[in-house]
């Protein structure tokens, strides 16, 4: 069995050179004010809410404190991918990471964490030691926890929002924005690496483990939780990268080739990520790539007549998202998880035009840690938003 669960750790490790020293490392502080926010002489605050499924999220409040007064202006959520925390947003200098340029272009910058992350790691009856307590998918990400973020910057900015989503994080948008209720609040969105649909995935190792159905073997081994910096899967992954295979390519291999990363920062990026996530959670991922739709989780057929009322289950239709919703987004030509020919049928379905940035060496994780993402991307992302601020109160 060991080839096995080396095998998996393959698929979702998500960081070249990975070392146990790092993994075991831990998030430095559980609060990321302290973290990363106030070292850096921003404006941060903790927020926490309860989801309506009972799971304890925390929400961070960050603006510029480099003006003569504190101030706030248009709301903006910013929501994470996999195996990613509200972290990620703030792991380059303040010049270059997204969530303290909103901040210094006046934007009230909230940063969302979901269930299983180290900022969201609670529930209101249950430990995470409990299997029930991973008995989610990003369906439940996208239902509950993205619903209830969105809900809770509303009432408190008392204005509809300004959305930003990367990969998994975009995934959840498109599910909950077919939400009337939801899609209400939100001024407009943008996507980074827009994900509804999977079956174009070029990442060679994902690939991989996806014809070899290592999902349901993980399962079958009792396992729960993704986390690599259990003890278990630390090993693991040492004995991967000694001998076994070049780990210095492992981000290319899961990715897609990314043209800005800036490698030698590793290290430093490995004492926030990954965070943990579901076994549940990379089913759905990985029925959505074997399948080639965009629906809610596969229970199998009499589990989903019992849940769904249906043999199969309920697909998330784009064409329900608002057409008077602003979209924006920017994709790469070198992604192997978000593919052209994926973001495509996205758009197809979609029943508005996005506003669209193609570029065409960025990959993956170029939007959120490259280092002339601000100039490539942000830039126009912001001019987006502010096309937006002038038609609406603020």
């Amino acid at each position: 069995m060991k080839w096995l669960l080396v095998a998996v750790v393959t698929t979702f490790t998500i960081f070249s050179a990975v070392t146990q020293s790092h993994l075991l490392h831990g998030s430095p502080v559980n609060s990321l004010c302290a973290d990363l926010i106030h070292p850096a002489n921003y404006s941060c605050t903790e927020h926490t809410i309860q989801t309506k499924d009972g799971y304890i999220l925390a929400l961070q409040r960050v603006a510029s404190s480099h003006g003569p007064r504190l101030q706030y202006g248009p709301p903006v959520l910013l929501q994470h991918g996999l195996f990613m925390a509200g972290d990620v947003w703030f792991l380059n200098s303040p010049k270059e990471s997204l969530g303290f340029v909103l901040a210094d272009h006046g934007f009230d910058v909230w940063v969302g964490n979901v269930r299983g992350t180290r900022y969201s790691y609670g529930h209101v009856t249950l430990s995470e030691t409990d299997k029930e307590f991973w008995d989610w998918s990003w369906q439940d990400l996208a239902m509950y926890d993205l619903a209830e973020m969105i809900q809770y910057l509303y009432s408190i900015s008392n204005s509809k929002i300004f959305l930003v989503g990367h990969s998994q994080g975009t995934i959840m948008s498109f599910a909950a924005l077919t939400q009337p209720h939801v899609a209400e609040m939100v001024e407009a969105a943008a996507l980074l690496c827009p994900i509804s649909y999977l079956d174009h995935v070029t990442a060679p190792l994902v690939e991989r483990m996806v014809f070899m159905h290592l999902d349901q073997m993980v399962v079958a081994l009792g396992l729960h939780q993704i986390n690599f910096r259990s003890d278990m899967l630390v090993k693991l992954v040492d004995s991967l990268c000694e001998g076994h295979m070049d780990c210095t390519d492992f981000l290319t291999s899961i990715t897609g080739t990314n043209c800005c990363f800036n490698a030698s920062r590793i290290e430093y990026y490995l004492d926030y990520e990954p965070h943990p996530s579901s076994v549940k959670n990379i089913r759905h991922l990985f029925q959505m790539i074997r399948k080639g739709t965009f629906s809610q989780y596969d229970y199998g057929y009499l589990k989903n007549l019992r849940i769904y009322g249906m043999s199969k289950p309920p697909e998330f239709k784009l064409s329900l998202i608002p057409a008077s919703l602003p979209m924006w987004m920017g994709y790469g030509g070198t992604d192997g998880l978000a593919d052209v020919t994926d973001v495509e049928h996205t758009l197809a379905e979609l029943p508005s035009r996005p506003e669209l940035l193609y570029l065409e060496d960025y990959g993956h994780i170029d939007f959120v840690l490259g280092t002339s993402a601000k100039e490539d991307v942000y830039k126009h992302m912001i001019q987006f938003f502010r096309a937006r601020i002038k038609s609406s109160s603020w």
